[in-house]
C-alpha cells in the first residue's frame, strides 16, 4: 500500500474544509492544464506547417539531387549517365540546365530562373497538375514552349493565350566585349508561351520551364548541365539509393533529398519549435509556481498531522514523499486535463478547420495541424520535472518538522 499517495490524494479531494489551500492547488491545476494544452496545440501546428512546406516543395522537388560540389555545373557523357541509370532504386533521371536569364515580353522584362528540362521532367514530379492555364508539354509539333509561373506572367502581363507575340529569353556571352549593342553581350532565343503554373510564390514569381535542348543552346553549355534530378522507385528507399548514388560517383557529387534541398528553411521551422517549447516551459514553471505556495502553506496547516504521522512512526521519507505525491497529483490533474483539451482541440482542428489563415495567398484554407507521440513525451517530461523542482523545498521542510513543537 502507497501510504504517502493515500494521505495526498485524502487531502487533495478532501471537502471538510475548503480555505485558501485548496483554492491556490485549483488555480495551480487549471494553469498547469492552459499551460499543457496550449503547448501541445502550438507545437502540433508547428509540424502541420513542416508538413505543409514538404507538400509543397514535394511538387516541385526531385526525391534526389546530384549537383556539383565544385562549379556551377559538370559535364556529363553517356558513362556517366548510364551509371546513374543502372544504379538499384533508380526510376528516372532527368537532366537539369538551370540558371539565371533575362527575360523580355514586349517592352516588359525581368530576370527569371530558367530551368531547362530533358523530356521526362513531368513523369516524375506533379508540376502538371499545378497548370492552371495552357499545356504543361514543352514541345509540341516540333516548336519549344515554356511553362512560366503565374507571378511572372503578372508581372510582365503576358497572355498565355496569345500564339503570335512570342517571349525572348537573354543570356550574356561568354567572352562578350564590352559594347552598346545587345546582340554583341547577350545570345537572345524566343519562345512561345505553353502554360501557366501555379505551385508557390517562390516558384511562381520566379521560375520558368523551357525545353533542354533550348536551355543548352541559348547558356552554350554544350555536354555541361547543372544537376541531375532522380525519382527512386520508392519513397522508402531514398536514403538507400543515395548511399549507392555517392558510392558510384564519388565526393565530386553532391546528392541530396528533398529535406536537404531545403534544409535551412526546414531547420528555422525546427529552430523555432525548439524556442516555442522553452518558452511555453517557462510559462508552464511561473504557473506551477502556485504549486510551490499552496504546498507550503499546506505544510504550515498540516503541521500538527506531520507530527502525529511522525510520532506513530512515520520516517521523514515518508513525510516527505506525501508532500510530493501531493504537488506531483495538482500538477498531473492539470497536465492530464490540458492534454485533453489540446487533443481536442487539434483533433476539431484537422477535421473541421474551424481556424482559418485569414490570407489571400494562402495555400490552405485553415491552419495544418499535425499532432505527433514525441510532443506529448516531452510536454510530461517537463511537467514532472517542473512538479519536482517546485515540490521538493516544501516537502523538506514537512520532512524536517519538530516533533516535539507540534504535538
Amino acid at each position: 500500500m502507497n501510504v504517502p499517495f493515500l494521505i495526498a490524494k485524502r487531502y487533495f479531494i478532501s471537502k471538510k474544509k475548503r480555505n485558501i489551500i485548496n483554492i491556490i492547488s485549483i488555480i495551480s491545476m487549471v494553469g498547469v492544464a492552459v499551460g499543457t494544452a496550449a503547448l501541445i496545440i502550438v507545437l502540433s501546428v508547428f509540424n502541420g506547417l513542416e508538413d505543409l512546406i514538404r507538400s509543397i516543395y514535394g511538387s516541385f522537388d526531385p526525391d534526389l539531387k546530384i549537383t556539383s560540389v565544385e562549379g556551377k555545373g559538370f559535364e556529363l557523357n553517356d558513362k556517366l549517365l548510364e551509371r546513374v541509370r543502372k544504379t538499384p532504386g533508380v526510376l528516372i533521371v532527368t537532366e537539369v540546365i538551370e540558371d539565371n536569364a533575362l527575360l523580355r515580353y514586349e517592352d516588359r522584362q525581368m530576370v527569371i530562373k530558367m530551368k531547362g528540362v530533358s523530356p521526362n521532367f513531368f513523369a516524375q514530379n506533379k508540376i502538371d497538375s499545378a497548370v492552371i492555364e495552357g499545356n504543361y508539354q514543352l514541345q509540341r509539333a516540333g516548336n519549344n514552349y515554356a511553362l512560366i509561373g503565374r507571378g511572372v506572367q503578372y508581372q510582365l502581363s503576358i497572355r498565355a493565350t496569345n500564339a503570335i507575340v512570342p517571349m525572348f529569353l537573354l543570356y550574356p556571352k561568354a567572352k562578350a566585349t564590352l559594347s552598346l549593342d545587345p546582340e554583341n553581350t547577350f545570345r537572345e532565343k524566343p519562345i512561345m508561351v505553353g502554360g501557366v503554373f501555379v505551385i508557390e510564390r517562390q516558384y511562381d514569381d520566379n521560375y520558368i520551364f523551357v525545353p533542354l535542348e533550348f536551355a543548352r543552346d541559348l547558356l552554350d553549355y554544350g555536354s555541361k548541365r547543372t544537376s541531375l534530378e532522380i525519382r527512386v522507385e520508392s519513397r522508402r528507399q531514398i536514403n538507400e539509393v543515395k548511399q549507392r548514388l555517392q558510392q558510384v560517383l564519388g565526393p565530386k557529387f553532391d546528392i541530396k533529398n528533398s529535406d536537404e534541398q531545403h534544409i535551412s528553411l526546414l531547420r528555422a521551422v525546427k529552430v523555432e519549435k525548439l524556442f516555442v517549447f522553452i518558452t511555453f516551459a517557462f510559462i508552464l514553471l511561473i504557473a506551477s509556481l502556485n504549486i510551490f505556495f499552496s504546498l507550503s502553506m499546506l505544510v504550515i496547516d498540516k503541521k500538527k498531522d506531520i507530527a502525529i504521522l511522525a510520532s506513530m512512526g512515520a520516517t521523514p521519507q515518508i513525510i516527505r514523499n506525501i508532500f510530493l505525491a501531493e504537488g506531483a497529483i495538482v500538477a498531473f490533474v492539470g497536465a492530464f486535463i490540458g492534454l485533453a483539451v489540446g487533443l481536442l482541440v487539434c483533433w476539431i482542428q484537422q477535421t473541421f478547420g474551424l481556424v482559418p489563415m485569414n490570407m489571400a495567398t494562402a495555400l490552405v484554407e485553415a491552419y495544418p495541424v499535425k499532432m505527433q507521440i514525441q510532443d506529448f513525451l516531452f510536454t510530461g517530461i517537463a511537467i514532472f520535472i517542473i512538479t519536482l523542482l517546485v515540490s521538493i523545498r516544501p516537502a523538506r521542510t514537512a520532512a524536517a518538522t519538530d516533533v516535539r513543537d507540534n504535538i
